[in-house]
């Protein structure tokens, strides 16, 4: 008697796909960061992820799909939606402080500083505009939203008082980011230790500052 089938637990080959996705993905990131836009091609990408070309258009389409699945991994990864997701009863100031850390640590790490280096040298070069427009809208652009509807939520419930939501949401991103990430673009950071207390301190900073400018007045009758 033939021994009866094994059953399958998995959708075949989901798994694995989902592994070569992650690989392509790791791999892109490094190669980005490298080489800039125009300086990686899709075979290299295939190359270093050990995958077929073929592959690599199965997963992402083109090259272009492939950049902006690489920016909203990294900053998704370092900065979920749900981050935003504020609670009523939930303390405003603690919500904030948690999503500054985070961001100030995005913006200023090695990877995201050499993806801004390499999108600004495309850019000075000649490079299409629309792979900086890439950076922003996936960067920039997405956090203020998510910024400015965690603001208006708080204002909403009386835990802020902002008259123009959106320009606050402009300056709290500003005091987040100091002269920090320029500082490491032009590689002036003395000491790796010395700055990444002073990402932190910033951060903090920015919010107590934030605080004080939007937090409700009590007035004492």
């Amino acid at each position: 008697m033939n021994a009866s089938p094994k059953l399958k637990t998995q959708g075949p080959g989901r798994p694995k796909d989902m592994e070569k996705r992650a690989a392509i993905l790791d791999a892109a990131k490094s190669l980005f960061t490298q080489g800039g836009f125009a300086g990686t091609s899709m075979d290299a990408v295939a190359a270093s992820a050990g995958v077929s070309k073929l592959t690599v258009y199965s997963h992402f389409g083109d090259k272009d799909n492939l950049f902006r699945e690489v920016i909203r991994s990294h900053v998704q990864e370092r900065l979920p939606d749900d981050l935003f997701d504020f609670t009523p009863g939930s303390d405003i100031r603690t919500t904030l402080t948690d999503i500054a850390s985070r961001h100030a640590a995005m913006e200023t790490n090695s990877e995201s500083v050499g993806t801004f280096r390499a999108i600004l040298s495309d850019c000075q070069s000649g490079g299409n505009p629309r792979f900086g427009r890439l950076v922003w809208e996936e960067g920039p652009a997405r956090m203020h939203k998510l910024m400015q509807r965690l603001l208006e939520g708080a204002a909403s419930r009386g835990q802020l008082d902002i008259p123009d939501v959106s320009r606050a949401t402009t300056q709290l991103l500003a005091l987040l980011k100091g002269d920090l990430l320029i500082r490491r673009l032009f590689g002036c950071e003395d000491c790796a230790v010395q700055f990444a207390e002073e990402v932190n301190a910033n951060a903090l900073a920015a919010v107590d500052m934030f605080m004080r400018a939007y937090s409700p007045r009590h007035v004492n009758v």
